[in-house]
């Protein structure tokens, strides 16, 4: 019987998200292939330093270890490597313990276009032009921006912070903003509260992520002294009295959320830095460039922002 894949709750990441590939990277960009290869054969049994996804996977992948039924979440691995250079990328993931069995290499293709196949909700990668080609195509895909960040091995905790326009819901909100008047953007919102917002590029993967803490918190219910391990929380640019649609779209969704922080153009890194994300998504460079260098963080480019922003260059 088929392995039923369509039954979990699935991350595709590309090897450049998980581990740290600085290194062989610029061998190859310095190189070419064929010394890429040859480097790659060489550090074969050299373990890879973890990359900017490694917390937001480790922990979910962990979760696994508290139910009783099989792991609720499957990450797959695919990677532009071909078989060959990839070794070496197996060898780290089992090194770190991960339980990682399923992978694609496209030998320099673009490996997005199999995420169907697995059923993933997400793909991440630290390729800007993949991310940039698979959201343009309607893929849920986030490029992982450099950091500075320390995972905590003892903090069994995942908190997930999410920008809410351009990423749980689509940016039609965010058109109206970017004509330039804030007061027309509040009576668009204020005249749109009780009506949900479309969906937006990751709304799925945010909608397993809750199913995950909602097993958690049945968890807590059963069991008091057992502490829910997942905590998500919203940072907008949004204040009152825009604020409204956003609860309005979530209660449509079910969904709950720990914390959320309508922020009005303060900062996101101010409050960030409180909650301590081991994963921020967001659909603006902008926003993401101070949170990143204290915090993973993952830049979707979706919508009127990013398209703006690609003309302009």
């Amino acid at each position: 019987m088929p392995y039923q894949i369509e039954n979990k709750f699935v991350i595709a990441v590309a090897s450049s998200a998980l581990f740290n590939l600085t290194e062989s990277d610029h061998v190859f960009r310095e190189k070419g292939e064929e010394e890429y290869r040859k480097y790659q054969r060489a550090h074969e049994t050299q373990v890879l330093q973890t990359g900017v996804a490694y917390p937001l996977i480790k922990r979910l992948l962990s979760l696994g270890n508290d139910f009783s039924e099989d792991q609720p979440v499957e990450v797959v691995l695919l990677s532009r490597n071909d078989p060959d250079t990839g070794l070496r990328v197996f060898k780290s993931i089992e090194h770190y313990g991960l339980p990682i069995s399923r992978a694609v290499f496209v030998t320099g293709n673009n490996p997005f276009q199999y995420m169907d196949a697995f059923n993933a909700s997400l793909f991440l990668s630290g390729n800007p032009d993949d991310v940039q080609e698979a959201v343009e195509r309607g893929y849920p895909a986030g490029c992982i921006y450099p950091t500075n960040y320390i995972d905590d091995d003892e903090d069994q905790e995942l908190r997930i912070a999410f920008d809410f326009d351009g990423i749980i819901a689509d940016d039609s909100a965010e058109a109206v903003f970017q004509q330039g008047a804030l007061n027309l953007f509040h009576d668009h919102e204020r005249l749109k509260a009780g009506e949900p917002l479309p969906p937006g590029p990751l709304l799925r993967f945010f909608t397993e992520i809750s199913k995950l803490q909602r097993r958690e918190i049945e968890k807590n219910q059963n069991n008091p002294a057992y502490k829910p391990k997942i905590r998500v929380a919203i940072a907008t640019a949004r204040n009152a009295p825009a604020h409204e649609r956003v609860i309005t779209t979530l209660r449509k969704l079910d969904i709950r959320i720990d914390e959320a922080f309508f922020l009005g153009g303060i900062d996101k890194v101010r409050v960030l830095s409180i909650f301590k994300p081991h994963i921020f998504f967001d659909d603006q460079a902008g926003h993401i460039e101070g949170v990143a260098s204290m915090f993973p963080s993952v830049h979707v480019p979706f919508g009127v922002t990013n398209i703006k922003a690609a003309k302009s260059q």
